[in-house]
Formats: C-alpha cells, structure tokens, sequence
C-alpha cells in the first residue's frame, strides 16, 4: 500500500431512519466494513463521521448505509430542517385519541359496556396498525437485512398481543356479549381468555410518547450550538471607494474594511483601524464585562459594538472565523464517542437477539409448568418489550450533547469525548507563563531616576525615542509615557538621527541631547531585580531605568486556588530564567517551577512527569506550546493564543482567563459523570426489569411505559448539565 493509500479524508453523512440504538450499531458496522473505512455513528445527532480513503465516493458510502436499510446524505445547511418533533406529535395526539378509550375501558370495570370488548379491538386495529406503524416498517426492513432492532421487539410483542386477543375474542367466551374482566398490573393466573387490547395501545402509545419526549429534549439539548451558528451578522457595511456599502457577509473577503455602529454585531473576524468602543464578547467567551477595543485590537465576528464606531480591516472569513471553528470542533466533539460508550454499543449491539432468546425460553418454560397460553404470551410480550436498550444508546449522546453545548456557551469547547476521561485522570496541571499566566503583554512597572533626574523628564524623552521602534518593550514604555503626559501633543521632545543597535539597543538625538536607550552592559550600568531593566543615558551618563515586566493576571492566583481544590497539583513551565520564573510562581502561590525551557524541552519536561507516573494537563497559548499540548494527557489551549495551539490541544477556552481552565474540567467531569450515571441507570433498568417481566410481574402495557420512561430518564439527567454554572462571579 502506498502513502497516498494510507490518507484518508473525513465525511459528515446525515442519517435517517434510525429508530434505536441498534440501528445506529448497525449502520456503523455496515460502513467499517469498507475496506479503509472508520465510521461512527451518534443516535443522538442522527450523523455517521466517516473516515474514509481520500477518493472515495460518498455515494459508496451512501448506497452502503441505504443497503442496510436506511438513508443518508451529505449535510446541507440551507435546506429546511425536517421537524421530526411535529410528526412525532401529530401521531402522538392521534394514537392518544384511540388509545385511551380502550386503556380506560380495560382499567375501570364499570366502564365495561355489553360491547366494550369488540369497540377496544377496532380502536386497537387502528393503533397496532397506524400507531405503530413506524416499528412495522423498520422490523421489516431489518428482517429483509437478516438483523434485528429494538422496533423488531416492539413489532412483534404489540403483533403477539393483538392477534392473541382477536384470536381469544373470536374462539373463546371474551367475545360473549357481557364479558368483562379487572385490569391488574402484573399477570394474573386466572386460567381466563385473556385479551391484551390495552397492553397493544398502551404499548404504542407510551413508546411513541417516550420517543416525542426524547426528541424534543434532545433538540433542546443542541440548541447551544445552533444558536453559535446563528448569532452572527448577516450583513456587512464595507467601504468602497469611501462609501459604505451593504454587502452579505458570504461576499467579504480579507482585507476588506467594514462599518460597526454601536449596538451592531462585527461582521467577522479583524483587526480595528480606526475608532475607539468596548466590545461585549458574552455570546462567545461568556466573559459579561465589555472589552475596550482601539486601533490595533484584534475583534471576533458575531460579537457585539456598545458605544463607538468602528472601522475594522477583516483578517478572518467564512469558514475560517472563531465562532465557526468553535462550532465545528463542538459538533465533532458530539458526533465522537466517549470510550465507556463503546462498551454499551457492543451490548446493544447482541442485546435484541439475546432478548428474542429469553422472549421464547419465557413462552416455553411457562408452558412446560402448566401455566396457561395467555399467561405464557403476555409475559413473553413483556419481555419483548421492558427489554429495548434504548436508553443505553441514548446515556452519552445526550450527555455529550448538552454538556459541549453548555461549554460552548461559557467559552469552552470539548474537542472530543475521549477528553472527558483524561480530565477525571488527572493529577497534576503544567502551566505555561507567558500569555497563560501573564498577560503576554509588556508594561512598565517603575521608572527609577538616578541622582538629580526628574523622574517625569526620564520618561518623556524615553518614550520620544522609543516611539520609533517596533520593539514590544519600546511600544510598552512609549504607551506608558504618552498615557502619563499631561499635554501629550504640545510636550512631545523632537528626535532626530534614531538609530537601532542590533542586540543592544536604540539610540537618537532628542531635543539635542545625544541618548542612549538599552541593555545595562551597553549604557555602563549593571542588571538589577528579575524583571527586564531598560537603562537611560544622556550626557554621557546614565541618568536611570525604567523597569518593564510581563504583568501577572490578575485572577491567575485565584485559578490557582481552584485548581488545587481540584486535586491538581500545579507546575510553571517556561522560557524565562530562574529568577523571572521564581518570582511569578510566587505571586500565584506555584511551589514546582522548570524555567529556561525550549519548546523541545518543554514536550521533554511533559514526558518526564509522565515518566514519575503522574497524569499530566498542559495549558498553554504559543506556538512554542502546540508540541507540548499535544505531549500531554490533555492539552488545554488559551483560544487568545495561536492557531497551532489550539489546533493540538483538547481543550479550548475562549477566554484568556485561566479560572476558566479550572470551569472547564469541572465541567467534562459533571459531563462524564452524568454519562456513568445514565449508563448505570440504563444497564440496572434492563438487569432488573427483564426477570420481573418474565416472572409475569408486569403486564405488557406496564412494561411499555416503564422502557419509554428509561429513555425519557436518560435524556432528562443529561439535561441538568444546561444548569451547570461558572465559578467566575458575574462581571469579573
């Protein structure tokens, strides 16, 4: 096989007819059977991600998934979505009308007419026929396919209950005129021709309830991320040749410059060029307090203008922007599955045949001990029909549904469900310092004046002179004086003659004094204190420095804080020297420091703690960091930082506020937690309900409601991670 054999491409296929959690099984079997092929398939989003050999035709893959008795197609956004929801209730209503009279009828005696009997089973017909529909046609398909589904039990223990009862109605005294019977919620042995009308009804009608329920929670539960692909702009004020024009966003291209009134949303992702406001970047980041934009400001499409006009140059389109990116990493992350989900798609997978094994051993057995022929098909029927593993198809879908969703709305995106096992393993958290800890941004700190120099003169021929460099510590102390003059436009000194000194500094003639801007070994002076020294000379003289630094966060101590009450022990890795290092692990309450770090040394660091056996978190936000990122048992990226970076790691936080680090494996462990607790619940329903439906302690129309209600269970415990709340106070 050559290396062009071995790439492989992957492909989005939306899939319908799916009724179950075997139906999604067997889809995803079907499609890795293609030679090349890695399919998965997810109930929940009714969606198969396939990897397949690059050249591969999705109409193979199509006719593979049509073959096996179901539908498929490439998602296509502009086209009308099929309100599944609204047929669901359509049926829904209409299966209640005929089924309630019969359910009625067969519970309360008095309501037993001389008739009652026949008019139970035409209302029947109708249910078993119409009603139920939906479990006929796909046992059929299935059965044309040699498998079988959860809808194969339904259609044959709502077929067996019917036929029974038109056969007790037409060949025994149930369909004597004045035949009446109690309604009992297990089976009876009462050597009575049984009729089972209402176990048919009951039956269809609490499935297709339960199912109505499930389908609207689970749309519910993507509405997180349907709102990020909507919350943008839909149009653009680009200027033209000096006016503005509207155009659609689909038409903007880079480099285009657009209009943001206050109160508008931006149109994409850029950079401002002119004008000053404070931009709410909630919808995204779920930061609440507005960020201050000016000339030089990165903003992010989607997000909202407050107060002044904006003229932004577009650096990002289409499918390149963040709001896009971080809907597509959520919905990949929901169409995966996590790895304690596999075990339950194996089970479901053997579970209906197993079950259609213990149906006919119930039938057989309790006819070999003399137990009549209804009491043998009603508890057969009710095995058939407790026994639907439904819900264990359902318990990490849902979950994973709501639980990236409700990320998605606090700023974090889960990349994938494997994540949330990695975030329960973990001990210990490797900090990047530089734009994870620090604010990646260079200030001043202290200007110090040296003999009779006034402070105030220092820095303003300082920030004169380094007004002309391009350098980050320049820019910083040029803010830094333009910020402190009182009259920055008539007290700005005139300088002449700049000159950059290669690895030493700058130099110029300021209001005709000859000064030197530059490293302490270069100006005649010496290094002090850890931060970075910029030394000040005219004269012939130092005349004093200006101590620029990297400030530290101010919330980075207090997401220390929390992460610790995690049970995360954390660690400072950097670039920057011992003593640099030292003293901003200290202002954070950090003990274990590695300092003077390469990248290459950084990925070596990461595999050294995973040598000592401890289960390692990296959150970092450079290039520098990506290799790292991805070294680490979970990578956890600054999405302030860099596209490498979080392209690598597994987490991203929209935020460059590292407590929400701490928010987001709080969050994917509430997420894997829900996930245990729905597989649990699922696999004891199923323990525990099959020998009591075949010991005949329920009837079939009580079994019925209690399988829909399992589903109903599984998706409503998944939806109380939508309450889950950030630990952030509001406005901070």
């Amino acid at each position: 096989m050559t290396n062009t054999d071995l790439r492989r491409e992957s492909v989005e296929l939306d899939i319908t007819g799916m009724t179950c959690a075997s139906c999604a099984a067997r889809v995803e079997k079907k499609l890795n059977r293609v030679p090349g092929v890695t399919a998965s398939v997810n109930y929940a989003t009714e969606k198969a991600r396939v990897l397949a050999p690059v050249g591969t035709h999705v109409d193979d893959l199509v006719k593979v998934v049509e073959d096996a008795g179901y539908g498929a197609a490439l998602p296509t956004p502009d086209a009308p979505p099929v309100d599944r929801v609204a047929a669901l209730r359509s049926r829904v209503s209409w299966t209640g009308v005929y089924s309630i009279p019969v359910i009625a009828m067969a519970m309360i005696p008095a309501l037993q007419f001389p008739t009652w009997q026949w008019i139970s089973a035409i209302l029947a017909g109708v249910v078993w026929l119409w009603g139920a529909a939906p479990f006929h046609r796909s046992a059929w398909v299935n059965l044309r396919h040699g498998t079988t589904t959860m809808d194969t039990l339904i259609s044959l223990g709502t077929t067996a209950a019917m036929l029974w009862s038109v056969y007790a109605l037409l060949f025994t005294h149930a369909g004597t005129i004045g035949y009446t019977h109690a309604f009992e919620f297990t089976l009876m042995r009462s050597h009575e021709p049984g009729i089972y009308f209402e176990a048919v009804v009951g039956i269809v009608f609490f499935l297709l309830l339960g199912r109505y329920i499930e389908a609207r929670s689970r749309r519910q539960a993507g509405e997180a991320v349907r709102a990020l692909l909507t919350m943008g702009a839909t149009d653009a004020f680009v200027l033209r040749d000096g006016v503005e024009v509207s155009v659609p966003i689909a038409s903007l291209a880079v480099g285009d410059v657009f209009v943001v009134r206050p109160g508008e949303k931006v149109a994409t992702d850029g950079e401002v060029i002119e004008g000053h406001s404070a931009v709410d970047n909630s919808m995204l980041t779920g930061e609440s307090v507005p960020v201050d934009v000016s000339p030089g400001n990165p903003v992010t499409g989607a997000t909202l203008n407050t107060n002044g006009r904006l003229l932004v140059r577009a650096t990002r389109v289409g499918a390149d922007t963040q709001l896009s990116r971080m809907a597509r990493m959520v919905e990949e992350a929901q169409l995966g599955k996590a790895p304690v989900q596999r075990l339950a798609d194996r089970v479901s997978a053997i579970f209906v045949p197993t079950v259609l094994v213990l149906a006919v051993l119930t039938l057989v057995v309790w006819l070999a001990l003399g137990e009549d022929l209804p009491f043998a098909i009603a508890a057969a029927v009710s095995v058939l029909i407790i026994a639907c593993p439904c819900a264990l198809g359902l318990a990490t879908p849902t979950a994973l549904l709501v639980g990236t969703g409700r990320g998605a709305q606090l700023g974090i995106v889960i990349k994938g469900p494997e994540v949330l096992e990695n975030t329960r393993r973990i001990d210990t958290i490797v900090l990047d310092k530089t734009g994870t800890i620090t604010s990646g941004r260079m200030s001043v700190a202290e200007v110090v004046a040296l003999d009779d120099t006034d402070p105030a003169e220092l820095l303003r021929i300082a920030g004169a002179l380094e007004a002309h460099s391009e350098h980050p510590i320049a820019r910083a102390i040029a803010a830094h004086a333009e910020a402190s003059a009182a009259n920055p436009s008539s007290d700005a000194p005139v300088v002449t003659q700049f000159t950059n000194v290669p690895g030493r500094g700058v130099q110029a003639v300021v209001d005709g004094r000859e000064v030197h801007i530059g490293k302490p070994d270069w100006i005649g002076a010496e290094q002090t204190g850890t931060a970075t020294d910029v030394w000040v000379a005219w004269g012939g003289r130092p005349r004093g420095r200006i101590v620029v630094a990297d400030t530290i966060k101010p919330t980075s101590a207090e997401a220390i804080v929390q992460l610790r009450r995690l049970g995360l022990h954390p660690v400072l890795l950097t670039g920057d020297n011992q003593a640099v290092a030292t003293e901003v692990a200290g202002q954070v309450g950090i003990d274990e420091v590695v300092s003077d770090v390469l990248p290459d040394a950084k990925v070596a660091t990461i595999a050294a703690l995973q040598d000592q056996g401890r289960v390692v978190a990296m959150v970092g936000d450079g290039v520098n960091d990506a290799a790292a990122l991805a070294k680490a048992d979970l990578g956890i990226a600054m999405g302030t930082g860099t596209d490498a970076a979080i392209e690598a790691a597994d987490l991203t936080l929209m935020r460059g506020d590292l407590r929400v680090a701490a928010d987001a494996i709080r969050l994917s462990r509430a997420t894997l937690a829900t996930i245990k607790g729905n597989l649990f619940w699922a696999f004891g329903y199923n323990v525990a309900a099959i020998p009591l439906a075949a010991l005949g302690y329920l009837t079939p129309m009580i079994a019925g409601a209690a399988m829909a209600f399992s589903s109903v269970f599984v998706v409503l415990n998944s939806l109380r991670l939508r309450t889950f709340r950030s630990s952030i106070p509001a406005g901070r």
